[in-house]
């Protein structure tokens, strides 16, 4: 099926989000038919506020909506101050940035700590937490981490490393990742890509609102949102790398497409000019992210920030030699 093509939406209220939906049967829907297609039979709908109500998908029996007012009550009860943005579709696909008070400087810039929830009610973007899936983190495959968040962009970076323990084995994983050798990985490497690839296409099912409450809770409460991470030592290497005229070419060699490549390197000479800077690793992976998350594409947000995820890496493949 053709996706539709989608400009991802920006609001910092949750109102704009956390609109009624529920799922409709089709046996309710056509009584008096006899219903021989038995693997989705679960209409999502949704009405979004001043809007009319939209069927956002069809599902089967066990898939389970997880309603972006539960994200809400999870949220507000763990952090009493935080900042809120979000892109979001008419498709029915949902990126929720939650900007916490914490600092940290890389290069001239001060960034704060910040965690991105994806979900969707149309079955393209798993519910996850900084890219990883509440089954991946609950089968003990990934921590949900956080992200940085920078004002100059308006964007949280999806890009990051805190699943190794520390650089050289993630500088070990960029280099089998180069050869093509990272699905090869054993499962005390560091990171179990091969197990977290798979784990993504899994969407939710069986969930209940109490379940996914409590289960949301408790792998965020734990987390520790002041100390410095892996990534952002990485982020500091991608600041210190500078863009010469040979590195401006990689935008054309980069895992996206060739119009939002473009875009990007726009972006990237406008951040030099807003900055007042050279040209580095940074400015181009930041240029990448914005033009992804800002561009009209039939790109899901879940291939959004796959793509985000793959330029990350190879800049810091590059920047890290």
């Amino acid at each position: 099926m053709t996706y539709l093509s989608a400009q991802p939406q920006f609001t910092t209220s949750w109102d704009d989000i956390c609109y009624p939906v529920n799922p409709v049967w089709l046996a309710d829907l056509l009584p008096d038919y006899e219903i021989m297609a038995t693997d989705k039979q679960q209409l999502i709908v949704g009405q979004p506020f001043r809007g009319a109500k939209t069927i956002f998908g069809i599902q089967s029996a066990d898939y389970a909506i997880i309603p972006n007012i539960l994200i809400r009550e999870v949220v507000d009860k763990l952090f009493a101050d935080y900042k809120l943005e979000i892109k979001y579709t008419t498709t029915g696909e949902f990126s929720i940035n939650i900007i916490l008070p914490e600092q940290l400087s890389i290069g001239g810039e001060q960034l704060q700590r910040s965690m991105i929830l994806t979900n969707s009610y149309n079955g393209k973007t798993p519910f996850s937490v900084q890219g990883k899936t509440l089954t991946a983190m609950l089968d003990g495959s990934g921590t949900p981490g956080t992200s940085m968040y920078r004002a100059v962009c308006q964007n949280g970076l999806m890009g990051w490393a805190d699943s190794f323990s520390e650089l050289p084995k993630y500088q070990s994983w960029l280099k089998e990742r180069g050869q093509g050798k990272e699905k090869k990985q054993r499962p005390n490497s560091g990171v179990n890509a091969k197990k977290d690839t798979a784990s993504r296409k899994i969407h939710h099912s069986r969930q209940t609102p109490e379940l996914f409450r409590e289960q949301l809770y408790e792998l965020l409460v734990g987390q520790n949102y002041k100390s410095p991470t892996l990534t952002t030592s990485v982020y500091e290497h991608l600041q210190q790398k500078s863009v010469g005229r040979a590195d401006e070419k990689m935008l054309k060699t980069l895992p996206i497409p060739v119009q939002l490549a473009k875009q990007a390197y726009e972006r990237l000479k406008l951040e030099q000019r807003l900055l007042d800077a050279d040209s580095s690793y940074w400015l181009m992976y930041n240029a990448v992210n914005h033009a992804l998350f800002n561009a009209r594409s039939s790109l899901t947000l879940n291939d959004r920030y796959k793509l985000d995820e793959k330029v990350f890496h190879e800049l810091a493949a590059s920047s890290l030699r």
